[in-house]
């Protein structure tokens, strides 16, 4: 891993009408910039349709959390959502700890988060 400690780097592509956004490393006050930076632009395409892949992810300080929270409440008024992917099980404590897991839907994997999109008004984790 090339990488540095505290380093993010962050990744973007669009399946359909869906935004996934990688994170790899970790999302602390000194990196939450870039993932807030590319939420945004997904936002400012007028794309709602949010998937945030964790696989990559090593850790989310509270920082990185806010973020999300920043984000939400415009995301779902314009008819999206941001979905979770992919937590490793450092990242899900965290937000099991603090309650999120209540606030947003979390899958198993990047293709579960997927089909939600597609499954209007179906109830799920």
């Amino acid at each position: 891993f090339p990488r540095a400690m505290n380093g993010l780097t962050v990744e973007t592509r669009q399946l359909d009408d869906v935004t996934l956004i990688y994170p790899q490393g970790f999302i602390n006050a000194h990196t939450v910039r870039v993932f807030e930076a590319e939420i945004q632009k997904a936002i400012e395409q007028n794309r709602f349709k949010v998937v945030v892949n964790c696989s990559g992810l090593s850790y989310i300080a509270s920082a990185g959390l806010g973020a999300i929270m920043g984000v939400i409440d415009e995301i779902r008024r314009q008819g999206g959502d941001l979905r979770l992917a992919g937590l490793n099980d450092t990242v899900r404590n965290i937000f099991e700890i603090l309650g999120f897991h209540h606030l947003y839907r979390i899958f198993p994997t990047e293709l579960d988060a997927l089909r939600s999109f597609g499954e209007p008004g179906k109830a799920g984790a």
